[in-house]
């Protein structure tokens, strides 16, 4: 047997499935694509989480296009995060032309143009269904891991939300939560340490500047009513179809700490209400987080911790995580070794670092005998990756160089008439984008402290009264000790004791 046909009968075997899959494409060697040998990936490991790297340009946001519409295509609903605002296109059907026919009929079936169920979302002022938690969503826990506190800040917060829970003060949005923590110190301080303990100034202080700092990157618009349910996630078209919920994100890259804030509260509240799948055969939802290395970049280590541990977990509810960055390098090693898809792009290697990295980054992927991974990596075209999958049996499968199928919706963003087209036809902005300012923990303190105020100036102004009461009394009895009989006062003057004495000297003698 000749190498190619060892190559292909290799391929073949290792991409055999026999319940449903995703076509991704046909595998190469020496830089020809091997027609019909192709890279199916089964869904039964799509909740296996993935990753899809590689340096700008070389396609990622393709490959991402490309399983997001299959995927929704196998009635299956995605969540895209969209930070550079070029994913909008899935929901117009894309165009055929003569680059995509020869890329079809290279790798083996007919290019289908398709438009998919889209829903547009946003965390900021753009237009969209606006995606919202509560401060009470969060927890003690989570809210403490964002804002990166001390074990000390940690108990603090823990005991504002025991506080609000006793008292049933709702905690919505962080004017609530900045609110109680004024109050801890402030007009809550007797209070709180008869029921809790004295909380330090300091410490209330220290928190209070990292909530301000969250603040400053938007999260002030994150945080409130309504909130967002995950099962708005869900939904499944009429035509069978799982709709593609695009995040918009392009005015976030410079504020990480909302993006990870987001992602790891929707994460924590998917975990928290989807049931258990248990061996379901396919996902119930794929999430695709695009620039990946924007929530591991600032993330302290309770933070990292927080994230390998809902990674590990969230598969078990049906749930597939798909992070897309620029190196592999860019994940920590204890999530990327959860990872059960990778689709690594080209790496470019302009400098000896890069090189390095190349090599590290090939050891990360199956050992080929028909490949150096390390020389490939910097050789894939655009379009192309190595592809390295698991089988229905949880094993790895071959690692393949992949001619890529071109993506069936349009390549490129909405008009804004498009947008707004779409954005009119959307049943989940009216449910989310009410603004809600129901009574919460802000308004019930400041109504506490209010008549905690007019009691103590009521009681004051008693005090007041009563001491000039006692003052006006004693100034009547000393009026009215200075009015006595004038006999008295003329037989105690002066002159008169001074001639009394005189008589009674002169008697003497």
């Amino acid at each position: 047997m000749d190498r190619k046909q060892a190559f292909i009968d290799s391929i073949n075997s290792g991409y055999q499935t026999k319940g449903d899959f995703i076509n991704l494409g046909s595998a190469m060697l020496d830089g020809e694509t091997i027609k019909d040998t192709f890279i199916k990936i089964p869904l039964k490991t799509l909740n296996r989480h993935g990753l899809i790297a590689g340096a700008t340009g070389t396609g990622k946001t393709k490959t991402l296009q490309i399983l997001a519409e299959n995927l929704s295509e196998k009635g299956i609903p995605v969540l895209l995060m969209d930070v550079k605002g070029d994913l909008s296109g899935i929901a117009q059907p894309g165009e055929n032309n003569a680059k995509i026919e020869e890329r079809h009929n290279a790798i083996g079936f007919p290019y289908e143009a398709k438009q998919f169920p889209t829903e547009i979302l946003s965390l900021s002022d753009q237009e969209g269904v606006r995606l919202r938690a509560t401060v009470s969503e969060f927890g003690p826990v989570l809210l403490s891991r964002i804002l990166d506190l001390t074990d000390t800040q940690s108990g603090i917060v823990s005991v504002i939300f025991k506080y609000c829970d006793d008292h049933k003060m709702p905690l919505l949005d962080l004017e609530d939560f900045k609110k109680i923590l004024q109050y801890t110190t402030e007009e809550g301080k007797d209070e709180f340490s008869q029921e809790y303990g004295r909380i330090s100034t300091a410490s209330t202080g220290a928190i209070l500047r990292k909530v301000i700092e969250l603040e400053q990157q938007g999260a002030d618009l994150f945080f409130g009513e309504k909130s967002f349910d995950p099962q708005d996630l869900l939904r499944i078209d009429e035509n069978g179809m799982g709709y593609i919920n695009i995040i918009r994100l392009t005015d976030i890259q410079d504020r990480p700490k909302l993006f990870s804030t987001f992602m790891l509260s929707l994460l924590a509240e998917i975990y928290a209400t989807f049931p258990e799948q248990g061996d379901s055969g396919r996902p119930e939802l794929v999430i695709f987080i695009d620039e990946a290395h924007l929530i591991f970049k600032e993330a302290s280590s309770a933070l990292l911790n927080q994230i390998e541990s809902i990674v590990k977990l969230i598969r078990s509810k049906g749930v597939g995580l798909y992070f897309v960055t620029q190196n592999p390098t860019d994940v920590p090693d204890a999530v990327l070794g959860q990872l059960g898809l990778k689709i690594q792009h080209a790496l470019r290697a302009f400098t000896a670092k890069d090189r390095k990295a190349i090599k590290l980054t090939a050891e990360n992927y199956p050992l080929s005998d028909y490949y150096k991974t390390d020389e490939v990596l910097t050789a894939l075209g655009i379009g192309e990756a190595l592809v390295s999958a698991l089988n229905e049996k949880g094993i790895p499968t071959p690692l393949a160089r992949t001619m890529l199928r071109a993506p069936m919706s349009r390549m490129d963003i909405l008009s804004d008439d498009e947008l707004k087209s779409l954005l009119k036809k959307s049943k989940l902005i009216p449910k989310y984008n009410e603004v809600i300012n129901r009574e919460s923990a802000y308004e019930m303190l400041t109504e506490k402290i209010e008549i905690a105020n007019r009691e103590e100036a009521k009681a004051k102004a008693e005090k007041e009264k009563e001491a000039a009461n006692k003052s006006s009394s004693r100034r009547s009895t000393s009026r009215r000790s200075s009015s006595t009989n004038p006999w008295i006062k003329t037989i105690s003057s002066p002159t008169v004791i001074r001639s009394v004495l005189g008589i009674l000297s002169k008697m003497m003698k």
